[in-house]
């Protein structure tokens, strides 16, 4: 999963500084943290019900503030325009449950300490064009964007902890996920220097989704740069790979970036 971050952000380089970029009709590079509120429950290989570990109560999980980065390109012509972006979500604590459970091949004591590690960096390559002539209508007020998008999820959980027999061991999952999604964005600039976005990102397939929502106002107080503030949702429900997880990820984040 290493070369797939260092091909990410190689690519994330290579696409600003691509002649392609020089011609762009468009193009938009932000950096920003997100405070993330994790909620909901996980297992990995479960046989009953308390095999479900609460990312509250169990694992005692509590907000992260991570960095993440985002890159937009639009192209001339009949070329897709690219969405790129990059968000690393991880958590770590020592939590306790007050019943064995089974994670993995192991089954855990109760009632004794353990610590875990949830890991659920994700990267996204998305390809979308806006509605034809929507913006020029409207006097360059609102512009709608609908498209593809690829999420690869790098996903590893850990648990560390006593087991039933007494013995100290460690049981991890690791996996990459990749999800492809639909992709809907929302531009509403009423005056020049203030600007209101979203963006849905999202899959259901069979009983599984995966929801991210992102809104933010974005104020340009002069030349390309910009400062933006925000709210970003993510919904998981997954059954993949031996693990299950019923969870949300949610907080306001902020960021700065140029645009051109």
């Amino acid at each position: 999963m290493k070369r797939l971050k260092v091909w990410f952000a190689g690519g994330l380089l290579t696409l600003a500084l691509a002649p392609g970029a020089a011609s762009a009709t468009g193009l938009e590079l932000a950096v920003g943290v997100w405070n993330q509120s994790p909620k909901g429950d996980i297992s990995y290989k479960p046989v009953t019900g308390l095999d479900n570990l609460s990312i509250d109560d169990d694992l005692k999980y509590s907000d992260e503030t991570r960095i993440f980065g985002r890159a937009k390109i639009e192209l001339p012509l009949f070329l897709p325009n690219i969405y790129l972006m990059a968000t690393p979500s991880e958590f770590s604590n020592t939590g306790s449950k007050n019943a064995t459970f089974r994670f993995g091949n192991q089954t855990f004591a109760a009632n004794v300490p353990f610590t875990s590690e949830l890991k659920l960096d994700h990267y996204d390559v998305g390809l979308y064009y806006g509605i034809p002539l929507l913006k020029t209508a409207t006097a360059g007020i609102l512009n709608v964007d609908l498209g593809l998008n690829a999420r690869i999820i790098d996903f590893n959980a850990r648990v560390t902890g006593p087991t039933v027999s007494g013995l100290t061991v460690t049981e991890t999952k690791s996996a990459t996920i990749p999800l492809p999604m639909l992709y809907l964005g929302v531009q509403v600039k009423p005056v020049k220097w203030v600007a209101a976005e979203g963006e849905v990102r999202g899959i259901v397939y069979e009983k599984n989704h995966y929801y991210d929502l992102i809104g933010r106002v974005k104020i340009k107080p002069f030349g390309p740069l910009f400062a933006a503030a925000g709210y970003r949702y993510e919904n998981v429900n997954i059954d993949q790979d031996d693990v299950k997880a019923k969870a949300s990820f949610g907080g306001p984040f902020g960021e700065i970036g140029i645009d051109f």
